[in-house]
């Protein structure tokens, strides 16, 4: 066999061009975060309201991204391998956020604006996976760590862009209040200008990147270093115990909503535990007949055959994005009710306390983007990148508890500090750590079943959340916050188990 040849090291250019589409769909992503919880109160939606009409998101991102990755690692055309993703999510993305703004027109305002979100999310998600994969497929595992940093340091750049803008519209005279039942101009500014930023962006890398061809790759990995079909093939020596374990924690879990009084987002959880057991005991029906080259076996073979390393990351991004799904969600309603005083959304107080938000998740991710580059290197380079995680992320245990405990607004800006380095570790060192441990064919797939354990806290949280609070805290949604702080310690401790996962030449 030829020996195999190094993948070209990449200038900062390289770099920019390969990651700037991830600043135009960030914006997406924080226009999205930023305001959704606001359009859904605008348009008549209750706080209970906000978890249900939130799960629409994850769980288009739980479909999505594997099956997006799935196909994404055996595709090729005249725009190579992920590339011809990222367009079509980025004109699909484009298109919700034009439309979005014009929910109020519609005869059912709040399930348009619901579909939009849904839409979005998809489409986001079609070309966020990719991206995932892209920086692993074009660089050499010497550059993995510089290329997700650059990743995050536009993924920061572009939240900043999009969740400043409606602050930074309503200092220009643009009207940040309007009628009951209508968004204001700030908003609908805001979304129509991130649907071309999110489009001419993801355009940016799409123009100015060549992906390796299927020869070229063969050079780098070999032609034969994985075996594509062997953990589809294995599930035929899996029983039907676990598909039917699952089925009936799903049942039981949708019967206990009556009893226990649960909010009826939790009937979503309940249906997702039975569709993913017979999901899981359809694909090993499939695999016992020698049918292993399909997509549901392929994906369900890869979970349940996950390498080590990718196991003991999941359980650090369960609980990091456990916290960050309860900050999307109920960050406007804890700002507007505890620090400004209002939960009224037609009151100026509400609105002013709304745009405060924008202000404090540009401050987030703007951290985000400087740690990245800045931070982050400097301490993975003197801890290593297991360390340096779990001390991004006490730090932004830290950023929560004091959302708990202060009343001030601009005190709140030192909170999102402690935050942002944990977003910009999150963001960067499990990835790294993923792209540098994976196969490099399969980086695609692994990459969007990596995002399940994204997902499914996000879900848990919509799902679970609405109940706990119902319960126990009834219209104080600030100890969501202490909830969060809970789990992002959680992860820095997970955390210290991954490195007995990394080999010690890789572990950097």
């Amino acid at each position: 066999m030829d020996q195999l040849r190094a993948k070209p090291r990449q200038s900062f250019w390289g770099l920019w061009n390969i990651s700037f589409g991830f600043f135009g769909i960030q914006i997406g992503f924080a226009l999205q975060n930023a305001n959704m919880s606001r359009v859904f109160q605008t348009l008549g939606a209750s706080m209970d309201d906000l978890p249900w009409l939130w799960a629409a998101a994850p769980l288009t991102g739980l479909i999505v991204q594997p099956i997006v990755g799935h196909f994404s690692d055996r595709t090729w055309t005249r725009l190579g391998r992920r590339r011809p993703y990222f367009l079509v999510g980025a004109v699909l993305a484009a298109a919700a956020l034009l439309a979005m703004p014009l929910a109020p027109l519609i005869a059912a305002p709040l399930v348009f604006a619901a579909a939009m979100l849904w839409m979005l999310d998809a489409s986001l998600n079609i070309s966020m996976e990719p991206f995932r994969a892209f920086v692993g497929d074009m660089l050499g595992t010497d550059q993995h760590s510089a290329g997700y940093a650059v990743q995050t340091a536009f993924i920061g750049t572009g939240a900043v862009v999009g969740s400043i803008f409606p602050f930074f519209l309503e200092q220009f005279g643009v009207s940040n209040v309007a009628a009951a039942g209508e968004l204001p101009d700030t908003v609908k500014f805001s979304f129509w200008f991130g649907a071309i930023a999110l489009f001419c962006a993801v355009l940016w890398t799409v123009v100015t990147t060549t992906e390796y061809s299927p020869e070229e790759v063969a050079t780098f990995e070999g032609p034969a270093l994985v075996d594509e079909t062997g953990p589809a093939r294995a599930l035929a020596d899996k029983t039907y115990y676990s598909p039917m374990v699952w089925i009936a924690l799903g049942i039981a879990v949708a019967a206990a909503v009556g009893p226990l009084s649960l909010e009826k987002e939790v009937f979503l959880l309940g249906g997702l535990l039975v569709v993913y057991g017979l999901l899981s005991g359809f694909a090993i029906s499939l695999s016992r007949r020698g049918k292993t080259a399909n997509m549901l076996s392929s994906i369900v073979g890869d979970f349940s055959g996950m390498p080590d390393v990718m196991k003991r990351l999941a359980v650090v991004q369960f609980f990091s994005w456990s916290a960050l799904f309860i900050m999307w969600i109920n960050t406007t309603p804890v700002v507007t009710q505890y620090v400004f005083g209002s939960t009224d959304t037609a009151s100026a107080a509400y609105n002013e306390g709304a745009n405060w938000v924008n202000v404090l998740f540009t401050v987030y991710n703007g951290v985000a983007a400087i740690a990245a580059l800045a931070l982050l290197p400097v301490l993975s380079r003197k801890f290593g990148q297991v360390t340096t995680h779990s001390i991004c992320l006490v730090l932004g245990a830290l950023g929560f508890l004091g959302f708990f405990v202060l009343r001030d607004a601009y005190a709140l800006i030192v909170c999102e500090i402690g935050i942002g380095i944990a977003w910009a570790s999150i963001l960067a060192m499990p990835y790294a750590i993923l792209a540098s441990n994976l196969p490099q064919r399969k980086l695609g797939i692994y990459m969007g079943l990596f995002n399940i354990f994204i997902v499914v806290p996000q879900l848990l949280v919509a799902t679970i959340m609405g109940s706990i609070m119902k319960i126990f805290f009834p219209n104080e949604p600030v100890w969501t916050m202490l909830f969060a702080a809970c789990a992002f310690l959680v992860a820095a401790i997970a955390m210290q188990r991954v490195a007995a996962a990394i080999p010690p030449r890789r572990m950097q």
